[in-house]
């Protein structure tokens, strides 16, 4: 099978070695897993940092978002059928999407949106889980519940802040404030649903003031949270949450203390690491997703179609995500 990997950690992204297209064996779905072709992926930024922080000792295959068809099934799947259209945001530990074929486990794969084409259902997976489990496992906001409480998202404008902003907004009756630096990215916050946006290449407090917010009861930090922590703890109400997605390389969370400042860190990648005994919560999860999308509650996220899935064009797309400049997320389709 065609499949795009990289052979060596940290290569720059314009090298042409740094992804490169290679033959592969074909996998073959033993116990619980979805031998599944692969027929559109994206791109996050979990695929730059483990190209660029991970060394491999053989090709390695990039890419968690994917869609596609069950072409087998092993023995001991009760989930799924051949034929079925699935999405799903894969493994860190498993070989992923960037291949015609690739294995994986059941328990994180879901059910296709109906009124979505592949590549519009190929942004979902990933920031999806992330957004949801962030929100209702790890801050344990309540749907249809926490009237009366603001969240500030920093960073909104990017893969998971698009949903969250979307699954805060009509899920719940959390007061929304998502952050963008950019004008194009504050109208894209907007018509996601935030209530609120302010800039966050500026000071936070002034801004939020004077929308009339002395303070938020939670906060979610998507980018850079080291660089907005010392406005965090002041921003947050006694007793307040605060919860982040990114590697800052060091907090003080010391200063958490003086106000019971709860702590939460998300990733997604959890359950199937450790084969927790609820990872079938990311079936229901994206089922969940594919309802709320085809009922219309929640849109995709698709920004940008690279094209096909190529060494070359997933190249670009690693590009434009190290630059932070990608709005919504970067779809890739097909093989040639």
């Amino acid at each position: 099978m065609k499949a795009i990997v990289y052979t060596q950690q940290g290569l720059p992204i314009q090298d042409p070695k740094s992804l490169v297209e290679m033959d592969l064996p074909k996998p073959v779905a033993t116990g619980r897993d979805l031998l599944v072709a692969v027929r559109a992926v994206s791109v996050n930024p979990v695929d730059t940092k483990v190209r660029n922080g991970m060394a491999t000792a053989e090709p390695r295959v990039l890419g968690f978002d994917a869609v596609g068809t069950v072409a087998a099934a092993g023995p001991e799947v009760t989930l799924f059928k051949e034929g079925d259209e699935v999405y799903y945001a894969g493994s860190l530990v498993r070989p992923g999407s960037n291949a015609q074929f690739q294995l994986v486990d059941e328990r994180i794969v879901g059910h296709k949106p109906r009124t979505l084409d592949d590549a519009h259902a190929a942004a979902l997976p990933l920031t999806s889980l992330t957004a949801w489990e962030m929100l209702f496992d790890r801050l344990k906001v309540v749907e249809g519940g926490n009237d009366g409480e603001t969240l500030l998202v920093i960073g909104a404008g990017g893969g998971v802040g698009s949903i969250l902003v979307q699954l805060a907004r009509r899920l719940t009756k959390l007061t929304v404030v998502g952050t963008a630096s950019r004008s194009e990215t504050a109208d894209w916050v907007r018509e996601l649903g935030a209530h609120q946006v302010i800039d966050h290449g500026k000071p936070l407090g002034p801004q939020l003031e004077a929308l009339g917010i002395a303070q938020v009861d939670h906060v979610i930090g998507l980018t850079h949270s080291d660089d907005y922590f010392e406005q965090i703890v002041e921003l947050v109400k006694p007793q307040g949450q605060f919860g982040l997605i990114d590697d800052p390389k060091s907090l003080d969370v010391t200063k958490l203390k003086r106000k019971s400042i709860s702590l939460h860190w998300e990733s997604m990648f959890t359950r199937s690491t450790y084969q927790t005994a609820d990872m079938v919560e990311q079936h229901r999860i994206l089922d969940r997703v594919a309802a709320l999308i085809d009922d219309g509650t929640l849109r995709t996220t698709l920004g940008e179609h690279f094209g096909s899935i190529t060494a070359e064009n997933l190249r670009k797309a690693h590009e434009l995500i190290e630059s932070h400049k990608a709005k919504g997320k970067i779809v890739l389709e097909g093989f040639e």
